[in-house]
């Protein structure tokens, strides 16, 4: 029985998992008969109201029609997973996947140009992972930062996926390419902090970039840390209500950047004690924490300036990565692999999206799904959870 992540046409949907290769296709779409004695456009605007699992589940005809370009996208899962050692002796190797939640099948995207060379393991760092950094911004996948064999920072432009064309670009260079970074999004503008370059730099180490994507402009300057104590592990930016986020969740130190005012602010004491894990925001509006030692999920009162408990599950245990969107949270919680939360439902409701054989998750995006021209898939049924 399959779990339904759902959201109006909002959708992620827990598997039975299937794999297959994503391939173009080219060939004439079919007709689309939707409803009867109404005209196409007011037959879509009807049918987007219902849940895209149902639309699927009824005729070829609608189900070619939920992905089609001109249907409201549901939400889909895009994830970098790389093979386990168990599995492959390149513990280094990356792949790029969607979930897609109506059909229940994981696709490999295509490759990113040119091929991505990331060190994710060292013999030399036993302890330490070099993390891949990305994040997502206006309905995209944006990749930041990661790590070469040679120890340099792996790119320097970022490299952005677009789900609805089903192609990567680059963004603008970045001044200082880095590594080992705090990166982030909020209010429209995609900002990377700190980090090292090819080598340790005070300069790099202090230093905050903005490339505002609406305006198709440069990476920009902005205030600097006081300090370059945020430069020795990957740190995820939490964007919520005008500001980002940043905590070293090891060495239990954080700070706060105020976009309107382009000025670092001291983080509030209970938000940064509560910190003890990955965090995300809903919308930039609601902050989620999930402990990773104890596996509870937690919510930000910024009245009170503390954590309230939602829930605690074995399943949240190890947590390493969290998103959110559509009343969702999904995490990257090791072995456990990727676990989805209901954060909407009272109580909260869980479930493990199970990964393809052979894979282990780095991190996850919540994304809208891909156009499929071929999307004669076979029905799994499914059970709605609203």
């Amino acid at each position: 029985m399959a779990n339904t992540f759902n959201n109006s046409t909002n959708s992620c949907t827990a598997p039975s998992t299937k794999l297959k290769k994503f391939k173009p296709h080219n060939h004439q779409q079919e007709d689309e008969a939707s409803l009867p004695a109404l005209p196409d456009h007011i037959a879509q605007l009807c049918l987007s109201f219902v849940n895209p699992s149902l639309l699927y589940s009824v005729c070829h005809s609608w189900r070619r029609l939920i992905y089609s370009p001109s249907f409201p996208p549901f939400f889909s899962l895009y994830a970098l997973l790389h093979h386990s050692e168990s599995s492959n002796s390149n513990s280094n190797s990356i792949e790029f996947f969607n979930f897609d939640p109506i059909s229940s099948t994981w696709d490999l995207l295509p490759p990113p140009p040119p091929p991505l060379c990331v060190l994710l393991q060292h013999p030399s760092f036993i302890s330490r992972n070099f993390s891949i950094q990305s994040v997502s911004f206006s309905q995209n996948l944006v990749l930041l930062a990661a790590t070469t064999h040679n120890f340099a920072p792996a790119l320097s432009h970022p490299l952005i996926f677009n789900p609805l064309s089903k192609t990567w670009s680059f963004g603008p260079p970045l001044a200082t390419p880095r590594r080992w970074c705090a990166a982030g999004a909020v209010r429209g503008a995609v900002y990377v902090a700190s980090g090292v370059g090819s080598h340790f730099s005070n300069d790099t180490a202090r230093s905050l970039e903005k490339w505002d994507h609406d305006q198709h402009g440069e990476w920009k300057r902005k205030s600097r840390l006081k300090d370059a104590r945020y430069s020795r592990d990957a740190i995820d930016a939490v964007g919520w209500r005008g500001k980002l986020y940043m905590v070293n969740v090891k060495a239990k130190e954080g700070i706060v950047y105020n976009v309107d005012k382009d000025e670092w602010e001291e983080m509030p004491e209970g938000m940064l004690y509560g910190w003890t894990g990955p965090v995300a925001a809903m919308d930039e509006d609601v902050m989620y924490v999930v402990d990773e030692a104890k596996g509870a999920l937690r919510k930000y009162d910024h009245e009170k300036d503390l954590w309230e408990e939602i829930m605690e599950s074995e399943k949240l245990r190890g947590a390493q990565h969290v998103t959110a969107a559509g009343g969702k949270l999904c995490v990257v919680c090791g072995e456990n692999g990727i676990v989805v939360v209901d954060v909407l439902s009272s109580p909260g409701k869980l479930w493990v999206v199970d990964l393809p054989s052979g894979f282990e998750a780095l991190r996850v995006h919540i994304l809208p799904r891909m156009s499929r021209p071929d999307s004669d898939f076979p029905a799994v049924p499914s059970t709605s959870m609203e």
